[in-house]
């Protein structure tokens, strides 16, 4: 047994046998599961119980079902991706529901984990006929089948995966109105995935056409990177990468491990840029460092690069320059003088980071500097191949260093530079409507460095006004707001300022659930 999960499985298993040998009660041996496992597997002391009794998550939604007919009610909702959230903290249990588990583990809601009394009134430490039926009899063998999972049909993976063709099949109804907004399933779903692919990496027969046909969606997933809303497409790339993880559960011929750890290398990585645009900065950062561990497991130091280039963004766009910085030049010390996307893409990242140290300051040393490195970019771009500058996901494409270049100028206060660069930017996005209004928001800060705040005011108003509301993201919200804050400092009382803000603060539609209940 391997993986993370299948160890807090054993580690609970012995401690019930032990338990149970020595006349421990349940409640007892659950809180020596909770006492040996919480600290390395962040187990719940709801989970705990259901260890101690040795039984799956479907038998006690069964137990659930039973009471709740019992006691003469309608069918209840919970299900196992509920239940799930429960056990992983993701969600709290309401009062209904806490009583029926209370019953169901005859304990009090504070051995579960929650404060107060339960809203029956009652002690639920007396021992239900029917419960200690379900709970304490031999498991059947296909339940033995469900408490030890095979690697190909791990419950939580399955369950994943469904939050996620739930959400991605909502998305694709023509007549949902929704709001790309991470909520509590969707976040435990993509933490899943991502956790599971950290555990086969350090545990580890495909065909090479289904290899194949991974790469090809691989590549398709980045040529979309710029025309696919962010959430949908998060959907189809862990779905992908849950596939690949599953194929890499058992080790493969050498050539096609390394092909699967690539394929999930740039799988990893494309879910922390998509993350990035949903402005999911922790999640990013954690796909990233998946993405680096599968990285380092095929020894190529373009992909290791470019991995590293991307997590730069993170701190980047979320405000610690600093780190930002060193990230950018870790991955010029990996791409060392292999030509590809990493050496022209960390140079720029450095050039953004140096700008934002300065704090606006236009000082001699810090201009020169970044010129420095933004030269560098334009000479690593001109050696890189065709089809990396085409590539706008995986390589670095020609309009991604004008529109960074640009930033770049507008951060040092280098605005006749910045204006001419940031036109022809603005040209080559007209299919990418996130990177089109990060461009209008720095041609507005150009106008307002210029003192022209009237026109910084309709420039801003304008590129927010053309953002639907699903790419009304915290990427666009955080340099929209700091626009409105320099405007406020040079003119509170702007024409056209409340016109912006009503733009920016625009209520947004109902968000979008993307499982459980």
């Amino acid at each position: 047994m391997s993986g993370r999960q299948h160890k807090e499985t054993e580690i609970a298993r012995r401690i019930r046998a032990k338990g149970l040998a020595a006349q421990r009660t349940s409640a007892q041996i659950a809180d020596e599961i909770h006492e040996a496992c919480s600290a390395h597997f962040s187990t719940t002391r709801i989970k705990s119980h259901r260890l101690a009794h040795g039984i799956a998550l479907a038998d006690v939604i069964e137990q659930v079902r039973a009471l709740f007919e019992r006691d003469s009610k309608p069918t209840p909702g919970i299900g196992e991706t509920l239940l799930s959230a429960y056990e992983s903290g993701l969600k709290r249990p309401g009062p209904e529901y806490l009583h029926y588990l209370c019953t169901v583990y005859r304990v009090e809601p504070a051995a579960l984990g929650y404060d107060g009394p339960c809203i029956c009134g009652n002690s639920h430490r007396a021992t239900p006929k029917l419960a200690e039926q379900v709970l304490e009899r031999p498991a059947l063998p296909a339940e033995r089948e469900r408490l030890h999972p095979s690697v190909e049909s791990v419950p939580d993976a399955e369950e994943d995966e469904n939050i996620l063709r739930r959400t991605l099949l909502n998305l694709l109804r023509a007549d949902t109105a929704f709001s790309q907004q991470l909520d509590g399933p969707i976040l435990g779903a993509c933490e899943g995935i991502r956790r599971r692919m950290d555990e086969t990496l350090v545990a580890a027969t495909v065909s090479a056409a289904m290899l194949d046909q991974w790469e090809e969606a691989t590549i398709s997933f980045g040529r979309q990177y710029t025309t696919t809303a962010p959430l949908r497409l998060l959907c189809d790339v862990l779905l992908e990468l849950s596939a690949v993880r599953t194929a890499m559960s058992r080790r493969q011929p050498i050539d096609l491990q390394e092909r699967l750890c690539r394929m999930a290398a740039q799988l990893s990585g494309l879910s922390g840029m998509i993350l990035i645009n949903l402005g999911d900065h922790r999640l990013a950062r954690s796909f990233f460092r998946t993405g680096r561990t599968a990285a380092d497991e095929t020894g190529d130091r373009a992909l290791r690069a470019w991995i590293c280039a991307r997590e730069s963004l993170v701190p980047l766009y979320f405000g610690d320059a600093r780190e930002a910085l060193n990230l950018a030049k870790k991955s010029r010390d990996l791409a060392g003088s292999t030509p590809c996307p990493a050496q022209a893409m960390a140079p720029v990242v450095e050039a953004r980071a140096l700008a934002m140290l300065s704090g606006g300051e236009s000082k001699k040393e810090v201009v020169d500097q970044a010129k420095r490195a933004l030269a560098r970019a334009r000479s690593a771009f001109s050696h890189m191949k065709t089809e990396d500058q085409e590539d706008v996901a995986f390589g670095y494409t020609e309009r991604q260093l004008y529109f960074y270049q640009g930033d770049v100028l507008t951060k040092l206060g280098q605005t006749i530079e910045a204006e001419v660069v940031l036109d022809q930017a603005l040209t080559k996005y007209e299919d990418h409507i996130l990177d089109q209004t990060l461009i209008r928001l720095d041609q507005a800060q150009c106008r307002l460095i210029d003192g022209d705040v009237k026109e910084a005011v309709v420039i801003g108003t304008r590129a927010l006004s053309l953002v639907s509301d699903e790419h009304l993201t915290e990427l666009i919200v955080r340099p929209a707001m700091a626009l409105e804050q320099a405007i406020m400092a040079s003119d509170p009382n702007a024409p056209g300022l409340d016109a912006y803000r009503a733009e920016l603060r625009r209520s947004r539609r109902p968000q979008l659930k993307g499982g459980g209940a």
